[in-house]
């Protein structure tokens, strides 16, 4: 049976966390982004999911008082739909509560519905729309949240 880990992300992973986030979107992070968020970023949270010691996903957030955003979370397209962006996702839930969080809040794409379908599996709920959010596609994005408390 393979081996699932979820990890606080390192340096040391960002070389793999690139080849997951160049997979995985259009207008990917450099890895200097990566890099400020782990040592400069005080508010930051990035962990990294491995299957068999190779990271296949990551997830990145940011908490400040009791509010958490969703920075970004992929999986690598070759391991979606095994359920591992819904392990992730919900490593994030019990995480925050654990944290004291009592809010959550994303953007995600409007054309990107199996997201919104994963999230909403964690109720999360549509809050309002980024108009023009996407640079690379000028798409809008819905903004979800959730009361984890």
């Amino acid at each position: 049976m393979a081996e699932l880990i979820i990890r606080k992300m390192e340096l040391g992973d960002v070389d793999e966390v690139m080849e997951v986030e160049r997979s995985s979107f259009t207008t990917p992070w450099t890895t200097d982004v990566f890099y400020q968020e782990i040592v400069d970023n005080a508010h930051a949270h990035y962990f990294v999911m491995e299957l068999d010691k190779k990271i296949v996903g990551y997830v990145g957030m940011w908490i400040v008082l009791d509010d958490a955003q969703i920075t970004n979370i992929a999986i690598l397209p070759e391991y979606r739909g095994r359920k591992l962006g819904e392990k992730l996702f919900g490593f994030v839930m019990q995480l925050l509560r654990s944290l004291g969080a009592n809010r959550l809040s994303l953007e995600v794409r409007v054309s990107n519905v199996s997201a919104q379908k994963l999230y909403r599996k964690f109720g999360l709920v549509p809050g309002g729309i980024r108009k023009n959010y996407y640079t690379d596609s000028g798409e809008d994005a819905i903004v979800m949240w959730v009361n984890i408390s």
